[in-house]
């Protein structure tokens, strides 16, 4: 008896070599694939900006990367004490205006630097719904109705919540892949809906608002060769569809879940010649990790020189991997 819809998925064509630098941004199910990949050694950046949930904020930061203008202290606002931007997370918000602009304009540099030698962009949506700003937002150093990618716990009547229509997330993400691509033709896109339900949009909402993600992203993937979907989202709605692969919330997709969604991934989108790598390093990573009892025996000094000698071999078969915590970890615990 099967227990599980099974899904057709569409093979990644050519698919993700170990040395190709990948670009991740969008919601928080992002940092569950990036995440992965970062410690299987993937050269990755996660969101440069921090978490971003709307269509037209994710565009705006991927363009903001193409040619970065300098953040000065009049794109920043200030509220309970902290200075914000509207385009950044709040990780980059601080109580000193110079520390939270040298913080944001870094971010930019580095996506900049990353963005011209990227292969790979993979954009994960999470809500058709935006937040633009109102005539009350007086603290707000910005033009009014301009979408805010954070709220920043500002007060509720500083924005106007907004439903983007799917033409309009069509117009965003075509416009923004033809940027992206004549900033560096080689790129290729990879687009998921994050399974992750905003359910403060109550469950009808909820659903309207990833219809028109969802119909927009394939709308794009009939138009560019470059750009891919993968079914995160079908994959747990449809195929796990059940509240046992949801945390304690209810609302996010637990680790089970998102194991599941990556091994997909990494069935589908990962090239064959790079999975054993991928279990090696996957050894590596997790006997680094490892936090030793009684670290004087024999037992475990035996166990870090094995693993010093593989993280060694695998640096110089594979010069771009970075493995320098591994190194470094399993010759700083031997005893001298």
């Amino acid at each position: 008896m099967d227990l599980f819809l099974d899904i057709q998925i569409e093979k990644l064509s050519p698919p993700i070599q170990y040395n190709e630098k990948i670009l991740l941004t969008g919601s928080c199910f992002t940092e569950h694939i990036g995440g992965r990949m970062d410690e299987l050694k993937f050269p990755v950046l996660q969101n440069p900006n921090g978490i971003l949930f709307n269509p037209h904020s994710v565009c705006q930061s991927l363009l903001s990367y193409v040619q970065p203008e300098i953040i000065t202290q009049k794109d920043l606002f200030q509220i309970n004490e902290i200075w914000h931007s509207w385009n950044f997370h709040s990780l980059f918000s601080d109580v000193d205006a110079d520390k939270a602009l040298t913080k944001m304009n870094a971010a930019l540099n580095e996506a900049h630097t990353f963005l011209e030698k990227a292969r790979w962009v993979i954009i994960t949506l999470g809500s058709s719904f935006c937040y633009r700003l109102t005539h009350q937002a007086v603290l707000a150093n910005k033009n009014l109705k301009d979408i805010v990618a954070n709220c920043h716990r500002a007060p509720a009547h500083w924005f106007e919540k907004e439903l983007l229509t799917t033409e309009e997330i069509k117009e965003l993400l075509e416009n923004c892949l033809k940027e992206l691509k004549a900033f560096n033709p080689s790129l290729q896109f990879i687009f998921t809906i994050s399974p992750v339900r905003h359910a403060r949009d109550g469950v009808v909402e909820n659903n309207r608002s990833k219809a028109r993600l969802i119909e927009a992203v394939h709308f794009i993937t009939t138009k560019f060769e470059s750009a891919y979907y993968f079914p995160a989202y079908e994959l747990v709605i449809d195929v796990l569809r059940d509240y046992r692969f949801y945390d304690i919330d209810l609302i996010h997709p637990n680790y089970a879940a998102t194991d599941f969604v990556f091994q997909k991934f990494k069935e589908n989108c990962i090239d064959e010649k790079a999975k054993p790598l991928m279990e090696e390093l996957k050894k590596l990573v997790t006997a680094s990790k490892h936090k030793a009892f009684h670290p004087d025996t024999n037992a475990h000094q035996q166990f870090l020189k094995t693993h010093y000698e593989l993280a060694k071999i695998l640096q110089q078969q594979y010069p771009f991997l970075d493995l320098k915590n591994e190194l470094k970890y399993f010759t700083s615990s031997q005893l001298k």
